[in-house]
């Protein structure tokens, strides 16, 4: 296994340190949202005192910090909880995968509150460079997404927020298409009515209103009916 397909995971607690090989991307998507599964992540069997030495952590040693020897159980805390060790390519690369989730977050969730339309990634990255927004690895795209929402409201008109449509789809694509438009938010208020159709409420991140609505008039070669209820 080459060095330039893991990184080491690591971790202090106790006085006793340990050290673990992870796959470097799968292991700040798994930080991130606990997914893929672990044994995707960990690349070794062992749990290490000093990786480049060779040096193994006792079972005594781990049993008294983790209180298990379930590598599973270890890993995870391990990931979530300790320091990953990058090379300089790696945190470039990693940093900049990071910006731009944040921006696709933003873009799908934010407006501009004075025309109530969505803003370009585009603009979203610019005002990120003008405000000298920082990208943190450890730390949630949600969360980053928020704050940068914050320092750049200062430079253009911004911030998060819900949009309420009223969709109804005729009878002859009403099941089907109603299944798969569950599937892009959350819906209220439904009423299925004696000719089949079926009228409800759907909220959606507000950005992305237009995708959403494209999708919806493809799933009903443009028979749909929608109407944008509130922008908030």
């Amino acid at each position: 296994m080459s060095s330039k397909d893991y990184i080491v995971a690591k971790y202090d607690s106790k006085g006793k340190h340990f050290e673990i090989l992870v796959d470097p991307s799968l292991a700040f998507q798994y930080r991130e949202s606990g997914k893929p599964n672990i044994e995707e992540v960990v690349k070794s069997d062992f749990i290490y005192k000093d990786v480049r030495k060779g040096l193994k952590a006792s079972p005594e040693e781990i049993r008294s910090v983790f209180g298990t020897e379930d590598m599973r159980v270890i890993a995870e805390k391990i990931l979530k909880e300790g320091e990953l060790q990058l090379t300089t390519e790696q945190r470039r690369k990693m940093l900049e995968s990071k910006r731009k989730l944040i921006v696709t977050y933003i873009s799908r969730n934010a407006i501009d509150p004075k025309t109530k339309l969505p803003i370009p990634p585009q603009r979203i990255e610019k005002a990120m460079e003008e405000a000298r927004v920082g990208v943190d690895l450890y730390k949630s795209v949600e969360e980053q997404a928020l704050s940068t929402v914050k320092a750049i409201s200062r430079l253009i008109p911004i911030k998060i927020a819900k949009a309420l449509l009223e969709v109804t789809i005729p009878p002859e694509y009403s099941s089907k298409a109603f299944n798969e438009a569950k599937n892009l938010g959350i819906t209220h208020r439904v009423m299925w009515k004696n000719d089949g159709s079926v009228t409800f409420e759907l909220e959606i991140p507000a950005g992305m209103q237009e995708d959403v609505i494209d999708k919806l008039n493809k799933l009903t070669k443009g028979e749909v009916n929608v109407k944008v209820l509130k922008v908030e």
